[in-house]
Parts: structure tokens; sequence; C-alpha cells
């Protein structure tokens, strides 16, 4: 490929498209499934769709013969599915649950849409051939779909009507709305309070309470290992505040190997630390009731790749934690 050809493919890259499965039945290939990108509708009387193979595809000659086809529009949780489909060598079907349309044609279960054709003609475009098909029967649900950007899976988001979409500066205030470390900061405490409210009634500071959720996590700790997993939180894992939670019945130091001493979480503190999650649990659950599966994951992870140091770090402990 020329580097003209490569700058034209990453051009058009740059338009996000969702994410297609094309499938028919073919009386010799069999079941016959592969990915695409290149989904349009054509008209909405008579409903009709197109999409496109290139002639070099090893399933063009079965798609050209066939009488019918079924397009997919994959959500957001399918991606691994639309790799599998754009995987060549394998049984793209083996081990897949799906039904079958009434001409035999495999139909994917649990997409955002689903188109089942009759191919009403083919156009050669190009190094593709388009096939146009009428829709005989289509299914659609309200999940997310799955999207394609600069050569990867991305997530559609919708965007609030009233959002700006260049917010002014706020002038000269150290903190603002248009502050990232606003918003973080606001549903930081917002997500915590009833949290925070559970461990004041406990009686625990925040160093026992950190104490006790890395107890709960990674299993019976050494005082070393405890001190460098909160250290990076601000406190301090001391031998008082060990004394504190012993006296209290939260954890115990059961024999440990070459005569260590090992902190583990009594049954009591177990109990007490299960129902602090399921609070924050609750939580999460009525911050985000608004958010689709889909919102919440882009979320996570964006959260995830803001402080990777950090994430180093807290992995480097968890291991210390496990040896």
């Amino acid at each position: 490929m020329t580097s003209d050809a490569k700058s034209f493919r990453n051009a058009l890259g740059a338009f996000a498209t969702g994410v297609t499965i094309v499938t028919t039945r073919d009386p010799e290939a069999g079941d016959v499934g592969m990915t695409a990108n290149s989904f349009n509708s054509v008209s909405l009387d008579p409903p009709m769709i197109l999409w496109s193979l290139g002639k070099s595809s090893s399933n063009i000659d079965t798609f050209r013969r066939a009488g019918s086809f079924a397009v997919h529009v994959l959500a957001a949780h399918q991606a691994e599915l639309s790799t599998r489909f754009a995987t060549r060598g394998v049984d793209r079907f083996q081990g897949l649950a799906f039904d079958r349309g009434e001409d035999g044609t495999p139909l994917l279960r649990d997409c955002t849409a689903r188109f089942e054709c009759r191919t009403a003609f083919q156009h050669e475009g190009g190094d593709h051939v388009i096939f146009v098909g009428e829709v005989t029967r289509f299914t659609h649900s309200q999940s997310q779909p799955l999207a394609f950007h600069g050569g990867d899976y991305a997530w559609v988001v919708k965007r609030d009507r009233d959002e700006r979409s260049d917010p002014t500066d706020a002038g000269n205030r150290s903190l603002s709305p248009v502050d990232l470390l606003y918003h973080i900061a606001r549903a930081y405490h917002h997500l915590r309070h009833d949290t925070v409210q559970e461990r004041l009634r406990l009686g625990w500071s925040e160093a026992e309470y950190f104490t006790i959720a890395m107890l709960s996590m990674h299993g019976p700790m050494t005082l070393p290992q405890l001190a460098a997993s909160v250290e990076h939180r601000g406190y301090g894992v001391t031998r008082d505040v060990i004394d504190a939670l012993r006296q209290r019945g939260m954890i115990e130091a059961p024999p440990a190997a070459e005569g260590e001493t090992s902190l583990g979480l009594t049954e009591a503190g177990r109990a007490a630390f299960i129902e602090v999650i399921a609070i924050a649990k609750a939580t999460e659950a009525d911050a985000t009731e608004s958010f689709t599966p889909a919102e919440v994951q882009l979320l996570k992870r964006l959260l995830q790749r803001l402080l990777p140091a950090q994430d180093a770090r807290a992995s480097g402990w968890s291991e210390a934690a496990r040896t």
C-alpha cells in the first residue's frame, strides 16, 4: 500500500461508524458471517439498506449468489463478537447461540438492531461489490451501539442537549464548574457520604477503615505491607491503629511463617465491612441510575486512565500483599 493510500485510509478512519456483522446461509459453504462497517440506509419506502464487500474477500462468491442475508448492528458489549467474525481461519459460529430466519439465515442475539433482507440487487463499485437488500423483518433495542473510530472500537455517549460545546473561562476563580477537579471532588464527596456516616457510626477512624478495607481485599498482611498499601492515601497504619482494632474485635493476628506477625479480619470485622460495602454499592447504583451500562464502563475506564502512575503503584503493593 502506498503512503497516499495509507493516508487516505487514515483520513477515512476519522469518520466514526457503527459495527455490523452480516450473515447468510449457503447450500455449499453452510453458515457464513463476517464483520463489516460499510452499512447504510437507502430508503424508508420500501425499506432498503446496503453494505459492501471487497472483491478480494473469500466470502464474495457466497454473498453474490445468496438470495438473502441479515445485518446485525452490534451493541457496545459485543466487541469480542466483532473480532471473532473478523478473524480468518476459525469457525465463527462454533459454540455460539443464535437463531435462524425463515430462510435459514443465522440470526445473532442481543444486538442493538437486526435486519433480515432479501437481496434486491448488486452493484460493482471500485474494489467492492455493493449489496442492496430489501428489509423483510427487523428488530431493535435500546442498548448502546458499538462504534469504530480511528482503527479501534469505541463507545457512543449521548450529548446532553443543554451541554455547552465551548464553555467560557470562569475567570480567575481557582476552582470552577469547568475544571475537572471540581467535578471529581463533588462526585467523590457525594459518593462517599453514606459510607462515611456508617464509618463514624462504627467508630472507625480513616486509618482504621482503610486497614480493614485492605485486609478484606487482600487477606492477611503484615504490618509493613499494610502501611505500604495505604501510604498513597495519606494515612499511616501504626501500632496504635492495630491495637485499637484488635480491642474492638475487628482484626486478629494468626500465627505466620518465619515468626512474622500476620494480621487478618475476624468474622465480626468482615461482617461489618460487608455492610459498609453494601452501602457504597447502593450509593453507586443510585448515582448511576440514569447511565447506560456502557456509560458506566466508559466512566470507570477514563478514571482508570486518569492516574496511570497511581494504578501502577497500587499494583505494586497489591503484589506485595500476596507475597
